[in-house]
């Protein structure tokens, strides 16, 4: 069975919506920026501090690239996109389902400095110019587009019900 790989801006609610599925679906349920931080033994805002972006999204698609799971939805973080490789291998065995969220609630939800929400982005870059640089290629990859609701329950519903109406068996 294939696993569905979350994708979306930062603060779509990818790790909420992701549990709630995956307890839907009695699927297990995994988000990248734990597993980047078990890797790394740092927090995103640490390695992002002290490596820099560049070392981070080297990190980021190298757990993207070597993720094998099997029955597993997957948040990815924001940045996941970056990496084609990464992108490619979660393809792979998986169904990539965008959450879209409008740029207001993403700017609502977001701390004025993006590194202490763990945004890969370079130095000085908005949110707005995140969301800007990343949408064509949410867009690229994805398989499904969901647009995010209010409710972390109500969106996997939603993403559960589109995959069953295209014919994707879960």
């Amino acid at each position: 069975m294939k696993n569905i790989i979350l994708i979306g801006m930062p603060g779509t609610g990818k790790s909420t919506v992701g549990r709630a599925l995956a307890d839907r679906l009695g699927y297990d349920f995994v988000d990248v920026d734990d597993l980047i931080t078990q890797a790394t033994g740092r927090t995103l805002p640490e390695i992002l501090r002290t490596e820099g972006l560049d070392a981070f999204l080297t990190i980021e698609g190298r757990v993207g690239e070597t993720l094998d799971r099997e029955n597993t939805v997957v948040a990815t973080g924001g940045s996941m996109v970056l990496s084609e490789g990464a992108m490619a291998h979660l393809k792979e065995n998986g169904v990539a389902v965008w959450l879209e969220t409008p740029l207001s609630q993403i700017t609502d939800r977001m701390p004025e400095d993006l590194v202490d929400r763990g945004i890969a982005a370079p130095q000085g870059m908005t949110i707005q110019e995140i969301y800007e640089q990343r949408t064509p290629l949410y867009a690229r990859y994805a398989d499904l587009i969901v647009a995010s609701r209010p409710g972390e329950d109500d969106t996997a519903r939603q993403v559960e019900e589109v995959m069953r109406t295209i014919g994707l068996t879960l």
